[in-house]
């Protein structure tokens, strides 16, 4: 018998928080098997959880929200030993895939930085950034060309964004594009919180012959307002040393390769 209290929709969405902050993503299909209600009511409750910006609907369904908000400043202070040890597995395995001469796309973000910090200097690539933080890391690096990108820094990404940018990024061919990840969804792709980084991180990932990323596993299985590109698109994804394996399963089933960061110290 389905329970009285799930004819209120406070109730309702309610437990499809808690389902979201447990489980992950959730379907409206589902729901309204659990709930006893209509499908059209289980996407009228998503509908109503999105705009009070508490989930991101997604097709069929809804994922929660990324944690990664706040500005590039606040989330340097976050989760440092982590971002640390995520840094330096991405900086190795960039050794392994790049090839000398070749040009990499280096993104904003916090956990950018720190691959920047950890990037072997005897790569000799040209590292191409579009933000001043990650670019100040490598800039007395001695094998490595630094091509910086021009235009408004925005303070939220911490990168230069909009048409200035783009029109410098349009000159540059891009072999090898590290994407950082707002939110990122094996069915919804990777996706971040403004038009602008999504536009500009789509824009460097186009004619790249090898998308990576990374992303702290609380970012695994969430959503952000604008796509910026299919998971498919990624050739590897670095995560947590602890990162939990029910996430990984459906990025693995793409053909994504799975690299574990070592432990955070």
């Amino acid at each position: 018998m389905v329970e009285t209290t799930w004819s209120m929709p406070d109730e309702r969405q309610r437990h499809i928080l808690e389902h979201l902050s447990r489980s992950g993503r959730v379907m409206a299909i589902d729901l309204a098997r659990r709930f006893g209600v209509s499908e059209d009511t289980a996407r009228r409750d998503l509908r109503d959880l999105a705009a009070a910006g508490l989930c991101r609907r997604v097709y069929g369904g809804a994922l929660p929200l990324s944690p990664a908000t706040g500005t590039l400043r606040q989330r340097e202070t976050e989760q440092v030993s982590r971002k640390a040890a995520l840094g330096q597995a991405a900086a190795d395995l960039l050794a392994k895939v790049i090839q000398p001469h070749q040009v990499l796309f280096l993104d904003a973000g916090s956990t950018n930085v720190a691959v920047a910090r950890a990037l072997s200097q005897e790569l000799r690539i040209t590292v191409v950034a579009h933000a001043p933080r990650v670019a100040a890391a490598l800039a007395d690096a001695a094998g490595i060309e630094l091509v910086m990108i021009g235009g408004r820094v925005d303070p939220r990404s911490g990168a230069a964004l909009g048409i200035r940018a783009l029109r410098d990024l349009a000159a540059i061919r891009i072999d090898v594009a590290l994407l950082g990840a707002c939110a990122i969804d094996a069915a919804a792709g990777l996706a971040a919180f403004h038009l602008e980084d999504a536009e500009f991180k789509r824009a460097a990932a186009q004619d790249a012959a090898m998308v990576l990323s990374t992303a702290t596993s609380g970012k695994l299985g969430t959503g952000a307002p604008f796509a910026v590109l299919p998971a498919s698109r990624l050739a590897h994804l670095v995560v947590e040393a602890d990162a939990p394996a029910t996430l990984l399963e459906p990025f693995v089933a793409l053909g994504i390769a799975i690299h574990r960061a070592g432990a955070a110290t």
